[in-house]
């Protein structure tokens, strides 16, 4: 069963990772990126600042102990599981399409970019409650995820267990959240806007 579904996945992957051309490769390879999304980060804390105004202090350390849980937790299982990246795998060197012909390192399941981006948007949408911010960051996040397969480092299945794991971890943190409103601060969790 397992060796089906590694197939199933691989011909996926190779399927959508052979969907690509030299306009999107740029655009990929920086929606891929880390520090690129610092503005979108900080216009998210302007934003929570502006509805919790002085419950944004007490919102903060959720949110960077949802970051910590959901990469770390990732890395453990990315280190127990031990499965290569498609990049690195090599019978399909041959096949797969990679950007500035860029590896990547350590192991592909679960993707940690899939497990933070879907962490952040389970959290946000929950916290902010807004129909259209919820549908977009969920775009943002599958868009994030996607570009890993595009750029040859994870197999649709790292992404699918990524954002599953993200999602737990985003839904759990925001309990923890609420949990510390209601019965620590004796405060709702509610916008101030």
């Amino acid at each position: 069963m397992i060796d089906f579904l590694n197939e199933i996945d691989t011909q996926l992957f190779l399927f959508l990772n052979g969907i690509h051309s030299s306009f999107w490769d740029s655009i990929m390879w920086w929606i891929s990126g880390k520090k690129e999304w610092i503005p979108f980060y900080a216009l998210i804390l302007g934003w929570m600042i502006y509805r919790f105004r002085w419950k944004t202090l007490y919102i903060l350390p959720f949110v960077i102990l949802l970051v910590v849980l959901s990469d770390q937790i990732s890395v453990l299982i990315k280190n127990a599981v031990q499965r290569l990246r498609p990049s690195r795998t090599e019978e399909l060197q041959e096949l797969i399409y990679l950007v500035k012909n860029y590896r990547g390192s350590g192991y592909a399941f679960v993707s940690s970019h899939a497990s933070n981006t879907f962490a952040f948007a389970t959290f946000t949408h929950y916290l902010f409650r807004n129909k259209w911010f919820g549908i977009a960051i969920f775009i943002w996040a599958s868009v994030i995820s996607y570009s890993r397969i595009y750029l040859g480092l994870h197999y649709p299945g790292d992404i699918l267990f990524g954002a599953l794991l993200g999602v737990l971890v985003g839904l759990f943190t925001y309990y923890l959240l609420r949990t510390f409103f209601n019965r620590i601060l004796k405060s709702p969790l509610q916008s101030e806007k």
